[in-house]
């Protein structure tokens, strides 16, 4: 008789969840030996909390070659068994990128804005094309949640070459820590030289924009929406709690970025992890908040359209995703 763990069970329907296999019967299948499609033939995806609507937009994937120092305390081969239960491809590390948009009201809200049309990896280019598809107009976007400054975050900001903003008119709202880390004079010269380019580009182009609002943990940044702080990842990386009537979701951006390897490891260190500590903590804290509240979280990075929940599973985590409708 075939057996599978818990995870199993959950990589097998993450694969169900891709292929829109949900209430039909299906083999048991062992994760190591099928894999969840990279990417999602429809890069839009509708769902409701409460009164509010919130869209899914697919930008791209990041098919990062493997690397020893992705994760600090992890090796490549750890890297690849977690990803093969869950279902996923080991050819490479995927780490995809999704673009949440709320309208709450008559208001577009969008959360984070992407790599920038290519100016992060070159096959992450998907997001005007989809945010039309969606019929979301960027003209009409009123405010822009930013969770921290790293490249795939913020490039959306930015024309490529002219730097020009992009969402001129758009209130952008971050956390006061991370805008004044970044932008901090000196702070460049302080960076590993590996970043320092990025580092340079936000330090130079930020600043001359007006229509920054800096805010503090658990401020309301929209109505129903507050930023919870959860730094580590950077001093200043913040996800939002999305609250209407009884239905919540937990817009967690970077806390637990790809749930294949740090859910079953939460205290796995990504390279990326400017505290590699702190942001343990903060994942912990997070997804024991999202857990205890019965809440649904996405991710940028978790698999489109990036939503599902959180078990616990020992002294670590099962993710669920939630199946398209």
């Amino acid at each position: 008789m075939l057996s599978m763990s818990r995870r199993g069970v959950l990589a097998t329907a993450a694969v169900a969840a891709a292929f829109g296999l949900h209430g039909k019967k299906l083999a048991l299948i062992n994760p190591a030996h099928a894999e969840a499609p990279l990417e999602p033939a429809n890069g839009v995806y509708k769902y409701k909390v409460g009164s509010i609507e919130v869209t899914a937009v697919y930008d791209g994937i990041w098919r990062k070659p493997h690397d020893p120092t992705f994760i600090k305390n992890a090796s490549i081969e750890d890297t690849k068994e977690a990803l093969s239960k869950a279902g996923l491809t080991t050819e490479f590390m995927p780490i995809p990128l999704t673009v949440t948009v709320l309208k709450i009201g008559d208001k577009y809200i969008m959360i984070d804005s992407g790599s920038g049309v290519g100016q992060w990896q070159a096959n992450a280019t998907n997001l005007p094309a989809n945010m039309k598809a969606a019929g979301i107009d960027r003209e009409k976007i009123s405010t822009i949640l930013v969770s921290h400054f790293h490249p795939d975050h913020v490039w959306g900001l930015m024309e490529k070459g002219t730097n020009a903003a992009v969402f001129p008119n758009a209130e952008l709202i971050v956390s006061s820590t991370e805008y004044n880390w970044w932008t901090e004079p000196g702070r460049v010269e302080k960076l590993a030289e590996g970043r320092r380019p990025a580092g340079k580009r936000i330090s130079d182009v930020f600043p001359t924009w007006k229509n920054w609002k800096l805010v503090e943990d658990n401020a309301e940044v929209a109505p129903g929406v507050r930023m919870i702080a959860a730094p580590g990842h950077t001093p200043g990386h913040a996800a939002f709690l999305v609250t209407s009537g009884k239905d919540q979701l937990m817009a967690s951006n970077d806390t637990m970025y790809v749930p294949a390897l740090l859910a079953p490891h939460p205290d796995w260190q990504g390279a990326y992890d400017q505290d590699g500590a702190m942001a343990i903590t903060s994942r912990r804290k997070l997804i024991d908040r999202v857990i205890a509240d019965k809440m649904m979280i996405c991710g940028a990075h978790f698999p489109f359209p990036g939503r599902g929940t959180f078990t616990k599973d020992g002294n670590a985590y099962a993710f669920a995703p939630l199946a398209q409708s």
